[in-house]
């Protein structure tokens, strides 16, 4: 079939054809002498092997350091040297040859860091792109060059050598650390600077020099701003023609405006700015006119204004130009404010928490809604409600199962909340003396779910005679509204002082009536919370002051965290001084509408008047203003033809009031001289003929004064004649 191999006389196979076509290999040789070989080479199991990059820049480090070391021990031989020399020479005093080299700045070499990151990128290119034999061979020849010559010392170790590391100088001797700190010592406050200086980064150094460079400007710019201060020209007044021409023409708004603010600094230091020749008065006469035209608004109220805010009128008027937040509260009665405001949100209601004084309040910046016809709104879940009219509720602190009456209800914000307040228990009276606006609290009631109020249309100033005996009376009384401008721009040229006069004589009768209604005896209360929506302090402190003398009342805190104090002084009027426990809330110091709030305990039912009169005294009245009120048609007359006084009998029981003017005079007289009328006794002569002359001397006064006061007002009439003639 075939020959048989024998495999025992077989040859070695030898190159292949790639081998043959090569030639011998032939050992490279590197210029390395035989300890830089070994250094560059690891032996492992017996075998050599190359460095790798990383090993290669650590020989390369500590290569650099040691030839640093040697450096700088040749330097401080060559001190000690220098040194030696110094002390075996006299000191002279002074700068010498010798001494220059100390006194040369030192040259400081700025790195760029770019630079530096370039060197390093173009290594690593280089490195990963030629042989590691090459790269082992340049780095090697540098540290033997560094070695076998000298390396050029820096400019920087020729003055300070403070920044060598303890780590370097581990392996020194205690002398060399010695001499260390003499060599410190001499340089001093330069050298300190320097280490500074060469720690810190460019980065570092541009900004430090920036922040100089600013300071530089800003120190400039207040020497230049001192100096234009100074040199600008003082405010001048304009004289008697400009303002004839100011008025003949339409108001320039903007030079009006800067007129204002030229005034505001002048008075702001009137002793330096102020013109020479002119006073106070004629600047503060020109900021009320100029502001008058600016804001629109009457020089009375101006005035007013102004007195209240001497120094915060401008920030007060630019308040009233600007809207209130849109405010609400939560009816906590059928809601929560938190469930309230997510439901008020998923419709599109921007809305916020009022503040932490408030719990049940929430500021509507927008709505993609109307506010006032949701159906949360129309289920009575909120009622729309001014932030400042929480606060004399909040003040009121109504407790449940109480009897509370608020006296002047309308529209029923305030009545709402006090029922809310009280969960529907106890008698809460809702009382207006509008019949037209009782509707609105009465719908208001229906919506938000009130089952505990009683609506009455009464009088206020006649309500004591209806129902006494309230446990808290709320009086938010009628007022100008001078502190909801925002809101009624009308009364910035309605309103003069018979209207703050007539609103003061009506807060009054009211407080008195809020103050006989409530009961000083009530275990839970017989509190008084007045309030109003005006600024002024004729219908503020001036009323709760006549309150205080009237009454048998004193002020207590209204447990409010925030609000101004109330006046105890104000021009030439001196209030009591527990009127700093009032509170007062502006529109441009807190962002509610201006706001007054008071609150009064009393302590006693009896009247203060009543007690001085004493019981055993008959008391004659005769009123010079109105005698249609006082003397009747059924009095008798004298012999003369003058009417008779009337005689008032007051027992303890009895509360009537007498009222007291600077025409009515009072005539005390003992029983024991005479008796009441028809009780009169005929053996009693003496002491009826003593009533008699007293009485006649009274009604002959009287007469006279009606006779004077007829005679003056044919004169006036005759006057106006003669006028109206000509």
């Amino acid at each position: 079939m075939g020959r048989k191999r024998d495999f025992t006389e077989r040859e070695k196979p030898g190159l292949g054809r790639k081998a043959k076509k090569q030639e011998a290999p032939s050992p490279v040789v590197l210029s390395m002498s035989k300890k830089k070989k070994a250094k560059s080479a690891k032996i492992i199991d017996g075998e050599k092997k190359k460095l790798g990059s990383r090993a290669k820049k650590r020989l390369k480090k500590r290569a650099v350091k040691k030839a640093e070391k040697q450096q700088m021990k040749t330097l401080k031989q060559k001190k000690k040297e220098l040194d030696k020399k110094s002390d075996s020479k006299p000191k002279v005093s002074g700068f010498t040859d010798e001494n220059q080299r100390w006194l040369k700045p030192t040259k400081k070499r700025k790195l760029p860091i770019e630079d530096v990151e370039k060197d390093e990128e173009e290594e690593e290119k280089s490195g990963s792109s030629g042989s590691d034999g090459e790269m082992m061979a340049d780095d090697f020849d540098h540290a033997d060059s560094g070695s076998d010559t000298d390396l050029e010392i820096p400019d920087e170790f020729e003055d300070d050598d403070s920044h060598i590391s303890d780590e370097e100088n581990s392996g020194d001797d205690t002398e060399e650390d010695g001499e260390e700190e003499t060599i410190e010592s001499d340089d001093g406050d330069d050298s300190s600077a320097d280490e500074d200086a060469k720690e810190m980064l460019p980065i570092e150094k541009a900004s430090q020099k920036l922040k100089l460079k600013q300071q530089r400007d800003r120190k400039l710019a207040e020497a230049e701003l001192q100096t234009n201060i100074s040199e600008m020209e003082r405010f001048a007044l304009p004289s008697g023609q400009e303002i004839e021409k100011e008025v003949a023409q339409p108001p320039d708004l903007a030079l009006i405006q800067q007129r204002i603010k030229d005034v505001m600094q002048v008075l702001g230091d009137f002793k330096t700015r102020r013109e020479n020749g002119r006073t106070r008065k004629e600047y503060v006469q020109q900021l009320k006119s100029d502001l008058c035209i600016y804001y629109s608004y009457n020089d009375f109220l101006m005035e007013k204004l102004m007195s209240l805010f001497p120094l915060e009128i401008i920030e007060f008027l630019e308040a009233n130009e600007v809207q209130r937040p849109v405010t609400i509260r939560t009816n906590t009665l059928k809601t929560r404010r938190r469930d309230l405001a997510q439901v008020l949100i998923n419709r599109g209601m921007n809305l916020d928490p009022i503040g932490k004084w408030s719990k049940v309040g929430l500021v509507v910046y927008d709505s993609q809604v109307p506010i006032g016809a949701t159906p949360e709104y129309l289920s009575g879940h909120y009622m729309l409600q001014g932030g400042s009219s929480f606060l004399p509720v909040m003040a009121l602190a109504p407790h449940e199962n109480e009897k509370i009456l608020d006296m002047a209800a309308a529209p029923g914000g305030k009545t709402t909340y006090i029922a809310a307040l009280m969960k529907n228990t106890g008698i809460l009276f809702a009382n207006d003396a509008n019949e037209v606006r009782s509707k609105a609290i009465v719908g208001n009631l229906h919506r938000m779910g009130i089952t505990n109020a009683v609506v009455s249309t009464h009088d206020g100033r006649h309500f004591p005679k209806v129902m006494t005996g309230f446990d808290r009376v709320l009086l938010d009384a009628p007022c100008s509204g001078t502190g909801v401008i925002s809101k009624d721009t009308a009364v910035k040229a309605n309103k003069d002082e018979k209207d703050i006069q007539r609103c003061s004589h009506l807060q009054k009768e009211l407080i008195l009536a809020a103050i006989d209604c409530c009961d000083a005896k009530s275990k839970s209360g017989g509190y008084i919370v007045y309030s109003t929506c005006s600024v002024l302090v004729e219908e503020n402190e001036w009323v709760i002051d006549y309150a205080l003398k009237k009454r048998n009342v004193k002020l207590v805190s209204t447990g409010l965290d925030f609000g101004r104090e109330g006046f105890t002084n104000f021009k030439e009027h001196r209030f009591h001084p527990s009127l700093k426990q009032t509170c007062r809330f502006y529109p441009h110091t807190h962002n509610l509408d201006g706001f007054f709030v008071a609150k009064l305990k009393k302590f006693s039912n009896k009247m203060p008047n009543q007690g001085n009169i004493p019981n055993n005294k008959t008391l004659i009245v005769m009123d010079t203003e109105d005698s249609k009120r006082t003397l009747s048609p059924k009095l008798k007359s004298t012999k003369d033809g003058q009417p008779e006084a009337k005689k008032v009998k007051l027992d303890k029981s009895s509360t009537q009031k007498v009222p007291k003017n600077k025409s009515t005079e009072r005539v005390f007289a003992n029983k024991s001289s005479h008796s009441a009328v028809g009780n009169e006794k005929p053996n009693q002569k003496n002491g009826d003929l003593g009533l008699k002359k007293v009485t006649t001397q009274i009604l002959k006064r009287v007469h006279d004064k009606k006779e004077s006061m007829k005679k003056y007002r044919t004169a006036q009439k005759v006057k106006r004649k003669e006028k109206s003639q000509l």
